[in-house]
């Protein structure tokens, strides 16, 4: 592949993303795609493939986003003790959040599919899914053995509720006393949801000491 081919394939990978988390994936036409790239419909499904195969190169790339930023909030962190295990905790919240904060359309896309958009694509949830969450799992598990985390709260469903949390604010915002809709982008509304997500799971794992 040319240097001019690649910017292309990576311009084409950068619209369909816009495009499918604006509209979702089956209100979005490959010519809806083709034109907003400044392209024709047969040379980008040359450089690309058709709509799904367009789909599943935006969702990869989405999922080695996700995969490279909970990476990096568990490897290599220690857990002996309790302030450790809720160092890790938050850490996840904190490169989740700041992953959509950096990449709305991630939450976007995600959003999406749980209201039944591309469905007929059925494989995403488990190839992406389970390697997450032994990664989650696996990083968790000195936490739990050591009794550094309640063995009576579930953590699979609190981060789920992290995740819930996070995507729909998100897409969703705030609303002022005004009425006016405020979202993430407002540093100051960041801050708040920051600062009370913190402080749910803090207080719901009962971790020893004040939220971050």
């Amino acid at each position: 592949m040319t240097s001019a081919d690649g910017g292309q394939r990576e311009l084409i990978l950068r619209v369909a993303t816009r495009l499918f988390a604006a509209l979702g994936y089956d209100a979005t036409s490959i010519s809806q795609i083709a034109e907003a790239a400044g392209l024709d419909v047969a040379t980008l499904t040359q450089q690309v493939g058709g709509k799904r195969e367009l789909y599943l190169a935006v969702m990869d790339w989405v999922h080695e986003m996700e995969l490279a930023s909970l990476r990096k909030a568990t490897e290599g962190a220690p857990v002996t003790s309790s302030e450790q295990a809720a160092a890790l905790v938050h850490g996840i919240i904190d490169q989740y959040l700041d992953l959509c904060v950096a990449h709305p359309e991630v939450p976007a896309l995600w959003m999406h599919r749980w209201l039944s958009d591309a469905s007929d694509v059925t494989e995403l949830e488990l190839r992406y899914t389970r390697p997450m969450g032994r990664l989650v799992k696996s990083a968790l598990a000195p936490a739990m053995a050591g009794g550094y985390i309640d063995p009576g709260v579930d953590m699979e469903y609190l981060l789920w509720s992290m995740l819930w949390c996070v995507n729909g604010f998100s897409q969703s915002g705030v609303l002022d006393e005004h009425g006016n809709r405020r979202h993430m982008d407002d540093p100051e509304v960041l801050r708040r949801f920051r600062a009370l997500l913190h402080r749910m799971i803090h207080r719901t794992v009962a971790f020893p000491g004040d939220p971050p």
